[in-house]
């Protein structure tokens, strides 16, 4: 049974939605200051600033255009997917963000913007209240900071790895007037990624090892949450001590079957480290606690659906492998001879294969004749599930993992080749990788037979050079963390995002129309631009990008 904590339906006497900017406070009913600030009502405030989380902050049907999962900012804009849909003109803003022909007036661009200083701010108002509050207990109170802290550092990451140069706000600042001189050039990029650390490191200090309340963040979570700030700007020694530290507490494991990881049933399994939950029939307004960013995913009810995030016909390349079950990855499409790892039928439906409890994946997608015959399937659930709500805004009760144990021991492995621990990276790829082989492989439905010609192996001879590690390491990033919203940001991290988007604008553009017009501009689309409502309401206090 998952116990939710996120998304309860309450009535807020001191927090409101934001309208025109993020900053809008707009009372629906007056407490004195004694009745703020006592204990209940500020658990009220704690529990709207993980509501946020879910990327669902005005009430508005659109959570899609700033998904929690990320999976417009992190796949579709990476080589692992299309956009989808109804072709380029439906959710055309996501399309001109897949070619990046985006500006900073995008409706994606600014409503991602909103959502995570929403949470900013509504974290640090329950700070402020904490603070002040001498009614809350003691020990309860320095336990909250700590998870006020620990969202208040997930919030900022996600604006530091989407639009590059942010505005980095705490509770000092309590008025609409004083956020809008705060500026995303205060402080350099060194000091933003020090005041991300600085909460972070704070919650870990005061976080218990464990959470009777499943959602709220832990000790080793904020632990593996400061190894990734690490991962992000190359400091390979700290990311990996830190990575050992969550290894070496014995909290965490991996699932033993690949696909498990993905069921509802397990969503608070021992290999999630910092889940969003969701929920369903819970009595919350039109379900809008459920997976309301990713509604436009099947199942979108009826199949096929709405059709969005459709595998690129390049990830669905990468699976391939040779006889010994290692990858190729020579980018030629996969044919019905080739051996393929056997995540491609969890992560991607392919024409033949079972989908869930249908027969085969046998309908036509979507405008396939613009996006191809594949269909995403890893964060998907049959429309049979009671986990579905075959209704609108057809959304699923499946968390959203901000990061799991197969991440973090990727992590290890990167932050070990980087450091020439050539050995220890090429152990702990193949610790993911061992998994992957020893997991359950979809079958026919008969039962009778592997549904694939699947052939995997771990690497069991040392890595040659610390380039042919760093290419197996990457590879298995993508192999592994495929349509979780991750390999954009990964491209820009490794500095090859430019080289690897328009390598993969040349070969598909061949295949796929929609993408004729595609190029990665270096020193530019790195990073979204800062929204222009966003300039505008600072009047002068934020810089653009570069080049937009």
């Amino acid at each position: 049974m998952k116990r939710i904590i996120y998304f309860l339906t309450i009535i807020l006497f001191i927090v409101s939605s934001c309208s025109e900017s993020f900053l809008d406070e707009n009372p629906i009913g007056e407490l004195s200051p004694d009745q703020i600030l006592i204990q209940e009502n500020v658990e009220k405030t704690i529990i709207s600033a993980y509501a946020v989380l879910n990327g669902q902050f005005d009430q508005a049907s659109n959570a899609y255009n700033s998904p929690a999962s990320n999976w417009s900012f992190g796949d579709v804009v990476s080589d692992d997917a299309y956009k989808g849909g109804g072709g380029t003109g439906d959710q055309n803003n996501i399309h001109l963000m897949e070619i990046f022909a985006n500006d900073a007036t995008i409706k994606d661009i600014e409503r991602k913007w909103l959502a995570l200083y929403e949470g900013i701010r509504r974290v640090n108002l329950s700070i402020r209240l904490l603070n002040e509050s001498e009614d809350f207990d003691s020990a309860l109170k320095e336990q909250r900071v700590a998870e006020m802290r620990f969202l208040r550092g997930h919030f900022h990451f996600e604006a530091k790895k989407i639009y590059g140069n942010i505005c980095w706000v705490d509770e000092s600042i309590d008025s609409k007037e004083e956020f809008y001189q705060v500026a995303n050039s205060d402080l350099s990029e060194a000091e933003q990624w020090v005041k991300i650390e600085e909460d972070f490191k704070a919650a870990a200090q005061v976080l218990p090892n464990t959470q009777e309340e499943v959602g709220r963040p832990s000790k080793m979570a904020a632990r593996a949450y400061l190894a990734k700030c690490y991962i992000f700007q190359g400091k390979w020694t700290e990311a990996g001590t830190t990575a050992d530290e969550v290894i070496s507490s014995g909290v965490y494991s991996l699932q033993p079957n690949f696909r498990d990881v993905f069921l509802p049933e397990n969503d608070n399994g021992p290999e999630i480290i910092f889940a969003v939950q969701h929920t369903i029939n819970d009595g919350s307004p039109r379900n809008y606690n459920g997976s309301i960013g990713d509604r436009l995913m099947p199942p979108g009810g009826p199949y096929p659906g709405y059709g969005f995030l459709r595998p690129s016909q390049n990830l669905v390349n990468a699976y391939k492998t040779d006889a010994n079950g290692l990858p190729v990855n020579d980018h030629v499409d996969l044919s019905d001879d080739d051996h393929v790892d056997p995540r491609i039928d969890h992560t991607l439906a392919r024409p033949g294969i079972p989908y869930f409890d249908l027969q085969v994946y046998d309908w036509t997608p979507r405008e396939a004749s613009v996006y191809g015959p594949y269909s995403p399937k890893k964060r998907m659930i049959s429309k049979n599930s009671p986990y579905y709500l075959p209704s609108w805004p057809y959304v699923t009760a499946v968390n959203y993992y901000v990061i799991r144990y197969a991440d973090l021991l990727l992590w290890k492995a990167e932050a070990a080749i980087e450091t020439n621990d050539l050995e220890t990276g090429r152990q702990y790829i193949n610790r993911v990788r061992n998994r992957a082989k020893t997991s359950y492989y979809v079958q026919t439905m008969d039962g009778s037979a592997d549904a694939g010609n699947y052939q995997i192996n771990t690497y069991d001879t040392a890595f040659g050079s610390k380039a042919e590690a760093l290419t197996a390491l990457q590879l298995e990033r993508r192999l592994e963390l495929a349509h979780e919203g991750h390999r954009f940001f990964d491209l820009v991290r490794w500095g090859v995002a430019a080289q690897v988007m328009n390598d993969y604008f040349a070969s598909e553009k061949l295949l796929r129309s929609h993408l004729v017009n595609a190029a990665f501009v270096a020193g530019k689309h790195e990073y979204q631009p800062i929204p222009q409502s966003q300039i505008d309401l600072c009047q002068g206090n934020m810089v653009q990008n570069p080049n937009y």
